[in-house]
């Protein structure tokens, strides 16, 4: 099984917004951390924001930041957003026509490993992920000067 680029960089956009809290991330800084394009990054920030994953604040010195504690947004709750099936064998979808379904303990072993998987999932959040914090910034160029202040209301 492979996580499609969807999963993998709304992951690493969560981590980022994690270790620059208590300020605010913008897309262009993420997107040019993580070398992809600012246009991909969009369109997979939007189930994230639409979810509460994220949160955006706008205006002049906007950005996004997470939509709840890290401690509270599992890697489950991220891939479950951008992964579009789980299908691990085509006895997993509507309609297959393979003759052993029903009788093939093939989709059972298949289902059992799915569920170890999400149960691993479901056991890391992205606090867990962007626990060294210090390290990622440095990593991801983030310094404390660069940080975008939220705006006080």
């Amino acid at each position: 099984m492979r996580l499609t680029r969807q999963s993998n960089y709304a992951i690493r956009t969560l981590v980022y917004c994690a270790v620059n809290e208590p300020g605010l991330s913008r897309v262009a800084d993420i997107a040019r951390a993580y070398n992809i394009s600012e246009l991909f990054l969009f369109k997979l920030i939007k189930p994230l924001v639409e979810n509460g994953l994220l949160a955006t604040v706008r205006g002049r010195h906007g950005g996004i930041k997470l939509g709840k504690k890290a401690e509270d947004i599992t890697l489950l709750d991220t891939i479950r957003l951008t992964e579009e099936n789980f299908a691990l064998a085509e006895c997993f979808e509507d309609g297959a026509d393979c003759p052993l379904i029903g009788e093939c303990d093939l989709n059972g072993a298949l289902r059992e490993a799915l569920g170890a998987f999400f149960e691993v999932l479901a056991g890391y959040t992205i606090a867990d992920l962007a626990s060294k914090k210090r390290s990622i910034r440095d990593r991801l160029g983030l310094s404390a000067a660069e940080a975008v202040a939220e705006p006080l209301h």
